[in-house]
């Protein structure tokens, strides 16, 4: 902690800033007194002698040292930092003082620091910049990974420059677009993208041919944001580079291709991406799926269930056997919840078997099967297999035909639990899509237990967000009247602000918003009857479902998102 070391602090400010630790709750009178005794014996600051112990951590004590000097603590991992702002700073004098210029505030700029208590550094910054300066403290090990990453882009931009002049717009010839793809580089931009997409928590990454540059977009919680535009006389070179990754044919530009490839992030994170080309009239347009492994499976608690509804799910996918499906459009989380319940359901007991396509998360203790449709290897073909092999319980990636609906009900029917994915609109119209796709009414029925339909909602930043009361006329008019009485003590209604922890959006991460239609007599009844998924939705709401929307509405009052995020994706 470079403030602990060079600023001078007396001994009754060590003392102070003790105290400040144990108000805090951070450390015990004993732990500290300890702590004292082995600074009088070894010269060591204290807060060192903290850290070094394990009594407190390194966040903490910068934490309490931001409150002792009265300075903000900002966190940077957290903090999204202006590029203007980081090139105000020249990368020597970044390094040497361990500062970084973070954003601006009322004509001033926000200069992290490990130690801003440093005048001498303050009065060089400020000669350099020539603006003025509000210092803020932030943890010595995240502001020299964003010194690294603001300094390393500034590298990269600086290479493609470099290449931009070297490389003939106009050549087409395909050695020349190879060479160039497997140029430093473009090497370093492509893999400067996937890492900046990673810690953005983006999706998906776009890139869009246009006739003067390359438009580069992240989607990040469910949106499009643009990030950056590429020069045109480089775009063949970047896109040819990434179809290498996939193992694409860089020769062929004029049919829609599709690969994948897994790559190892600073070491230790590894990401699968799921690259789709599409010739377009400006060029070869590109989609990269992000799948981070590290973010690993979510807990099933975590997908913004309400009691009651996670309780009506809960009680179906628990049974020794019966379909149970999830059903929404592309994008809606179907894949994520199917994965939160298999974790909830695999323990040493059960012999468990998935078919995917693609398999994106390795569960361990989990058979997981890849579709091949080269070889053969369809999803109906691996079922057949899969259903030979005595598993207990079957994950089946998504139903797409007849014959993978027939055998999956089929397998729900002799014993085994079957988890699946289906594209219907809402849980009501789900047997109805089973039947037209040639799956017997009987089969429906008897086999499908539960029908879990979801949409993903964008979350308010906690950051940021901030109170407001809605007009009477809105709520009237969202349904507001349906659900009153729902939530335990006053409705809290917030709104979006933007703030550097969710790069000024207003929110931060998604949730889903669901409804639980289990299958009772009723409902069966009706299906055999080929009844309307109106009347099938009436009947369920009646016992207790409660709709998508009125699932949103009771969120929206919980405070989680807002009415405007709501209508984005539920009608």
């Amino acid at each position: 902690m470079q403030e602990e070391l060079t600023a001078p602090v007396s001994a009754r400010t060590r003392l102070r800033l003790g105290e400040l630790l144990l108000t805090e709750g951070l450390v015990t009178e004993d732990q500290l007194m300890l702590a004292l005794d082995e600074q009088k014996r070894s010269g060591e600051r204290l807060g060192r002698i903290l850290v070094s112990n394990r009594i407190i951590t390194e966040s903490q004590l910068v934490r309490a040292l931001a409150k002792h000097y009265a300075i903000d603590f900002l966190d940077l991992d957290e903090s999204l930092v202006d590029p203007g702002a980081s090139r105000m700073i020249k990368e020597s004098f970044a390094r040497r003082y361990q500062a970084l210029g973070v954003g601006w505030e009322d004509d001033r700029l926000i200069v992290a620091m490990a130690n801003p208590s440093d005048v001498l550094a303050l009065d060089d910054i400020r000669s350099l910049t020539g603006a003025e300066l509000k210092p803020v403290m932030a943890e010595p090990g995240q502001l020299n990974r964003a010194i690294e990453k603001a300094w390393r882009s500034a590298s990269e931009a600086e290479a493609m420059l470099r290449l931009t002049s070297d490389v003939d717009a106009d050549d087409d010839v395909m050695a020349n677009v190879k060479e160039a793809a497997e140029d430093a580089p473009v090497i370093q931009f492509v893999n400067e993208l996937i890492i900046r997409a990673v810690h953005d928590r983006a999706s998906d990454i776009h890139l869009e041919p246009g006739e003067v540059e390359l438009r580069v977009r992240f989607r990040i919680d469910g949106v499009l944001q643009d990030v950056m535009q590429v020069p045109r006389s480089i775009q063949n070179a970047v896109i040819s580079r990434l179809k290498i990754m996939g193992d694409l044919n860089i020769a062929e530009r004029r049919l829609p291709q599709d690969g994948r490839v897994s790559l190892q992030l600073d070491g230790s994170n590894s990401v699968d991406l799921r690259l789709v080309t599409l010739p377009t009239a400006q060029g070869e347009s590109v989609v990269v799926r992000v799948l981070d492994r590290h973010s690993g499976v979510i807990n099933i608690a975590n997908l913004g269930f309400q009691p009651d509804t996670l309780t009506r799910y809960e009680s179906a996918y628990r049974r020794p056997w019966g379909a149970v499906l999830v059903t929404g459009p592309t994008g809606s989380g179907k894949s994520t919840t199917l994965y939160a319940t298999l974790g909830e359901l695999n323990d040493p007991n059960r012999s468990i078997i998935t078919v995917e396509d693609p398999v994106e998360y390795h569960l361990n203790g989990v058979k997981q099967v890849q579709v091949n449709r080269k070889a053969g290897l369809t999803f109906a073909n691996a079922l057949r297999s899969i259903l030979r092999a005595d598993p207990d319980v079957v994950l089946v990636g998504e139903i797409r035909d007849r014959e993978t609906a027939t055998i999956a009900v089929e397998a729900a029917l002799t014993g085994h639990v079957v988890l699946s994915s289906l594209h219907t609109n809402d849980a009501a119209s789900t047997p109805a899509r089973l039947l037209e796709m040639g799956v017997e009414p009987f089969l429906v029925t008897s086999a499908v237990t539960c029908i879990l339909a979801q949409r993903l909602v964008r979350r308010l930043c906690d950051k940021c967000k901030e109170p407001y009361a809605p007009r009477d006329d809105e709520l009237l008019a969202a349904g507001w009247a349906d659900i009153e009485g729902s939530i335990d003590g006053t409705p809290e209604f917030f709104r979006p602000v933007g703030c550097g922890s969710c790069a000024k959006s207003g929110f931060r991460g998604r949730f889903a918003v669901q409804e639980v239609m289990p299958m009772s007599e009723e409902i069966i009844g009706l299906v055999l009857k080929r009844g309307p998924s109106d009347e099938v939705r009436a009947l369920a709401v009646a016992q207790g479902m409660r709709p998508l929307r009125q699932d949103g509405l009771l969120k929206v009052g919980l405070g989680q998102t807002t009415l405007e995020e709501l209508y984005r994706v539920v009608v």
